[in-house]
C-alpha cells in the first residue's frame, strides 16, 4: 500500500516520515487563496474546488486558511469556515453540512511517536476526524485524530477534542467533555416572547 492509499483510507495508521509531491501543490492553491481578493468570491471558489478532495460549491473558507494536501477534506452543503483554521489532513477530515467551524480552529488528524527515539526518526501517526452534521466548533478548539463530534453539537471555544462527542450536546473544556444536552429551552427565535 503507498503511502497516499494509507492517508486516504478511513483507517488510522502509523508511518515513517516520506515527502509527497501533493503538499507543493496545496501550498502553491493556499498561497494563491490567501492572497486573493476578498472580492473575488468566484477565484476562491475554483481554488477550493481543485485544493478540496470534494468541496460543497457552498463550502466558505476565509484567509488565512493552512492545511497539509487538500485532498484529504471533504465537505457537504453549506460549511462556513472561519479565519485562521489549519487542517492537518494526513488522513481524511469528512464535514458535514451546516458546519461551522470558529476562528483560529485546528483539526489535527497527525501526531507523533511519544517514543523520542521513534519521534526522531519520523515516525507518526494518522486518524481520520469527521464532523457530523449541524456541527459548530468555537473559536480556537482544537480536533485531535480519530475523533467524531456528534449531530448537532456545539464545541465550546478554546477546547481540546480527544474523544468523541455524542449527537445533541454541548460540549466544553480540555480535555473536552460533555457539559450537557441541547434542549428546546436553547432556541433564540422561536421562545414564546410573552
Amino acid at each position: 500500500m503507498t503511502i497516499k492509499e494509507m492517508m486516504t483510507s478511513n483507517k488510522p495508521y502509523i508511518s515513517k516520515y516520506e515527502e509527497m509531491d501533493e503538499t507543493l501543490k496545496a501550498k502553491n492553491l493556499l498561497w494563491e487563496f490567501n492572497n486573493s481578493r476578498p472580492d473575488d468570491d468566484k477565484r476562491r471558489s475554483e481554488i477550493l474546488q481543485e485544493l478540496l478532495g470534494t468541496c460543497s460549491t457552498l463550502t466558505f473558507i476565509e484567509p488565512m486558511f493552512r492545511c497539509d494536501y487538500g485532498f484529504n477534506i471533504h465537505t457537504e452543503g453549506l460549511v462556513f469556515i472561519n479565519y485562521n483554521c489549519v487542517m492537518l489532513d494526513t488522513s481524511p477530515i469528512y464535514i458535514g453540512e451546516n458546519a461551522f467551524i470558529g476562528p483560529g480552529t485546528c483539526l489535527a488528524c497527525a501526531g507523533h511517536a511519544i517514543d523520542a527515539k521513534e519521534r526522531g526518526m519520523g515516525v507518526g501517526t494518522s486518524k481520520p476526524i469527521t464532523l457530523e452534521k449541524d456541527v459548530w466548533l468555537g473559536a480556537n478548539c482544537t480536533v485531535c485524530g480519530g475523533v467524531t463530534i456528534g449531530q448537532g453539537s456545539v464545541i465550546g471555544a478554546g477546547s481540546v477534542v480527544t474523544k468523541d462527542i455524542p449527537p445533541g450536546v454541548i460540549a466544553v473544556g480540555n480535555p473536552c467533555k460533555v457539559l450537557r444536552p441541547i434542549t428546546e429551552d436553547d432556541r433564540i427565535l422561536l421562545k414564546d416572547n410573552n
